[in-house]
């Protein structure tokens, strides 16, 4: 032992204390990666643990209903039978009626909560407000409530002060609302009065889409809505569903021939170092023969000749 700590000391340059440090260090090291085959062999000699027949019994049961537990869950998950859908008044579905046209059970709660917080639904769409309820279930559902289309008036008669006299209804509330159906319009056409009778869209937004389609020079295609800055997707789905592109419709085109480097910068899709190359290439090459002829110019990328394009002529 002292020749190997001698040799320790000289090899690695260590002092006595390190060099007793390090032969603990590795004595430590070595029973640790012994231990888990000197316990293994402990167990596999027959040793084991007793445990009371009692504690036994209750950790059997356990086991076994744990083992138990998700056929259980499946069982109760399918106890409720999906039913074909029929003509039914939400103000009196219980909560497993809900679940029976196949709504979860989560939904169905929180319809029974609403109606016993706010009140029963008095029409159709009022159903459609519940919090999670997906359009297409609602859609479904639709046809088969029994419940008026439209709100009800505030008053269904009308008494006099001294006795129970009805009256007649007036004539303004007689006759049925109209139900206000947007008819689509031309987006380069639209004007900001036009634009906000799409929900979500409002003053500024309004102003920034026509101030955007401007500088453009017009949409070509509608999926172009998607860069004016600040449309909720819900607002983008709703351009897209209201408005369109009339299929004459020319975008205005900037002359390559003849346009300033500040009149080509001021376009959307035109950055200045292009507009400086196409004025440069200009006036070493001579004028434009045709818009393909941009091309030539390396710094354009071709996605963005393919969206300046039907903006360019000569």
């Amino acid at each position: 032992m002292t020749k190997l700590k001698r040799w320790i000391r000289n090899y690695f340059g260590f002092s006595q204390r390190e060099v007793n440090g390090f032969l603990w260090l590795i004595s430590i090291m070595v029973l640790l990666t012994a231990a888990p085959f000197l316990f293994s062999r402990f167990y596999s000699s027959g040793q084991t643990i007793s445990t009371n027949p009692a504690d036994q019994q209750l950790l059997d049961s356990l086991v076994a209903q744990l083992e138990a537990a998700p056929d259980n869950y499946k069982r109760e998950k399918n106890t409720i039978a999906i039913v074909p859908l029929r003509l039914f008044n939400p103000n009196q579905l219980t909560l497993q009626e809900w679940q029976a046209f196949g709504l979860p059970k989560y939904l169905s709660q929180r319809i029974i909560n609403y109606r016993n917080k706010v009140g029963d639904f008095t029409y159709k769409a009022e159903l459609g407000k519940i919090y999670g309820l997906p359009d297409s279930v609602f859609q479904r559902l639709y046809p088969y409530i029994d419940l008026p289309e439209t709100r009800p008036g505030k008053y269904s008669r009308y008494k006099s002060i001294a006795g129970n006299r009805t009256y007649p209804k007036p004539e303004w509330e007689s006759k049925p609302r109209e139900r206000f159906i947007l008819a689509p319009f031309n987006i380069n056409t639209a004007d900001t009065t036009q634009l906000k009778q799409i929900r979500g869209i409002g003053s500024k937004l309004s102003a920034r889409i026509i101030k955007y389609r401007d500088r453009l020079g017009g949409f070509y295609t509608l999926s172009q809505v998607r860069e004016v800055y600040g449309l909720q997707p819900d607002v983008i789905d709703s351009l897209n569903k209201y408005t369109f592109v009339a299929k004459a419709h020319a975008p205005k085109q900037l002359n390559l021939n003849t346009a300033t480097i500040e009149e080509l910068r001021t376009h959307p899709y035109m950055t200045s170092n292009l507009a400086r190359a196409i004025v440069a290439y200009r006036e070493q090459h001579g004028r434009f023969e045709n818009v393909e002829e941009l091309r030539q110019i390396k710094i354009i990328k071709p996605e963005q000749y393919e969206k300046l394009r039907p903006y360019l002529g000569l």
